[in-house]
């Protein structure tokens, strides 16, 4: 028989239990409160300095604000509704160069994207923890694609624009370059996670390594790269536009040579070709990606 203890020191062990634990509560509280406060004073310390270094100064922010406007103000067109198809004429004076242009960058990302989705293809295979034919192989890989995607689109554009020459190659060569570290990344972190027993069984058919990643690997996969492809080419288009400022052809370059002529009017209706571009693209890209992925996949993402 257990022996059973008296009502009076029951009473006094739950009092005693009781007051540790709102001790112990209260001792947690205090520790995440003082880490709570450490940590947005560490914080506002950042700020402060990183404002400092970068010379911000909401008075004069403040006091240049209106330049702003202003600037914006002088990019929309006269339009009237009496010379509605005049006005707009006359907005878009060299809408057919544009266009060409906007498409030179669509082509831009379109070959970019392919030749650097490729390259990631074979690399993330590589790089692949769990796939990579051997420990130092995948080492190697993923330092490649860490160097790909780190240096910048635009130091890339720069150093073949130097190379090659001013052009849509120095672009394709430097967003495909960029994009085969990027994909590289995504595509080998996507085969880590391919279901193991598929590749053994393709493996011990005796096929090599490569038509084991071919045939085991792949089908497994291929919609998250599809996917992510297609991701990577809308990001392209914009990225591609951008390296027109640095001679790397696309509609980048009437962006820039109309800022630096203060064509206020032309940046505003270039801009607007390029954003009604990235919209549509942005659809087309999440409906192929519906297809691919299909519908009820995406629902439950």
């Amino acid at each position: 028989m257990t022996a059973t203890l008296p009502p009076e020191r029951l009473a006094a062990e739950e009092i005693s239990h009781r007051v540790r634990f709102r001790a112990e509560w209260h001792a947690h509280r205090r520790h995440k409160t003082r880490v709570l406060i450490t940590g947005v004073l560490v914080l506002v310390v950042m700020i402060t300095f990183s404002a400092r270094l970068g010379e911000v100064d909401l008075a004069h922010l403040w006091d240049r604000l209106p330049r702003l406007t202003s600037y914006f103000g002088r990019m929309v067109p006269n339009l009237g509704w009496e010379n509605l198809w005049v006005d707009l004429a006359e907005w878009y004076w060299n809408g057919r160069k544009w266009a060409a242009s906007l498409w030179q960058t669509v082509l831009i990302a379109v070959y970019a994207t392919l030749f650097g989705a490729a390259l990631a293809y074979i690399f993330s295979f590589l790089a692949a923890r769990n796939l990579t034919p051997a420990p130092w192989i995948g080492v190697a890989a993923r330092r490649t694609l860490e160097f790909a995607r780190t240096v910048p689109e635009l130091v890339f554009a720069v150093l073949f624009v130097f190379a090659f020459g001013i052009g849509p190659l120095a672009g394709v060569l430097a967003i495909a370059l960029h994009s085969f570290g990027a994909l590289g990344k995504l595509f080998g972190d996507v085969a880590e996670n391919a279901n193991p027993d598929e590749v053994k069984g393709v493996r011990s058919t005796g096929a090599n390594w490569w038509q084991t990643m071919i045939f085991g690997a792949t089908p497994q996969i291929l919609p998250d790269y599809l996917s992510y492809g297609l991701l990577r080419f809308e990001i392209n288009v914009r990225a591609a536009s951008v390296l027109g400022f640095v001679g790397a052809g696309g509609i980048g370059q009437d962006l820039y040579g109309a800022i630096k002529s203060f064509h206020h009017t032309d940046i505003s209706a270039i801009a607007l070709m390029l954003i009604a571009a990235v919209i549509a693209i942005d659809s087309l890209c999440s409906w192929l990606r519906g297809r691919i992925i299909g519908q009820e996949g995406l629902r439950a993402l």
